[in-house]
């Protein structure tokens, strides 16, 4: 079985689509996919469908939730034991279930291990390495994470979680590419990632390094100035030291600002400057 949650949630088994459209059966497949192969207790499945106080019909109205996602496995594995392989797949456990997949059929845990590689890759100075396993981590990715799943406590907590992971591994990405000087080819999706998360410092220092290398200071330094009136505004901060170092060297136009660096010690693009 095959489970993708990093966009709208999608299952097949034997090949063919499982096809669930009921609210709750789907909470718990998605809650059950990302902890394959674990119990997950009954407790924790009833309060993500219902929060801490569940309705007193919660035990006999989610038995019925279990009894339906098994028809529908079963329905989908076919065969004229497909109600003993979906009893098997869907497995009950002591004041539990779990799904019996591996953590490769899943989505979210391919991008998790690529996106490791990736970090790993940077880490040891190999930014073509790096930005090739991050990329192949990022394309897992269909859209918001379980977009289309109504998210009880559980599975608000994995999906921010996971949503976090992938703006480090998209940063990390951008920080390789950086080093290998692909600065103009970044800037336009830097432009939309600096308007999607307006306040996000790391995503403005790229954007700032990415318009300098390009040969457009003032854009760089415009960048700055709305960055600094928006933490002002809304939170009374100045930006970090790093950003206000990186600012200043673009006003002195250090040399150090223009070099690619394909060798030594990987430096994240927010700390070229750090103290």
């Amino acid at each position: 079985m095959k489970i993708r949650i990093l966009g709208p949630l999608e299952a097949e088994a034997e090949g063919g689509p499982v096809v669930l459209t009921a609210a709750k059966t789907r909470q718990i497949l998605a809650l059950l996919a990302l902890h394959p192969g674990q119990l997950v207790p009954v407790s924790t499945l009833r309060e993500e469908l219902w929060g801490p106080v569940p309705p007193r019909s919660a035990h006999t109205t989610f038995q019925t939730y279990i009894l339906r996602l098994r028809r529908v496995l079963a329905a989908s594995l076919g065969g004229p034991d497909g109600t003993e392989r979906a009893r098997r797949l869907l497995a009950t456990g002591h004041d539990g279930y779990l799904l019996r997949i591996a953590e490769e059929d899943v989505d979210a845990f391919a991008f998790q291990r690529a996106a490791r590689a990736g970090h790993a890759a940077f880490a040891d100075g190999d930014s073509a390495l790096a930005s090739r396993l991050l990329r192949q981590a990022l394309a897992q990715w269909r859209g918001p994470v379980l977009v289309d799943v109504r998210a009880g406590s559980a599975l608000r907590i994995h999906a921010a979680a996971l949503e976090e992971s992938r703006l480090l591994a998209t940063e990390r990405r951008i920080d390789a590419e950086l080093r290998l000087g692909l600065h103009t080819e970044l800037l336009a999706e830097l432009v939309e990632l600096t308007e999607r998360h307006h306040r996000h410092e790391r995503l403005y220092a790229q954007a700032m390094v990415a318009f300098y290398r390009s040969g457009r200071q003032s854009a760089a330094l415009d960048l700055y100035r709305r960055l600094r009136r928006r933490l002002i505004e809304e939170l009374g901060l100045e930006p970090a030291p790093q950003l206000q170092r990186l600012h200043q060297a673009m006003l002195a136009a250090d040399p150090r600002l223009d070099a690619v660096t394909h060798g030594g010690p990987p430096t994240p693009t927010f700390d070229l400057y750090a103290a």
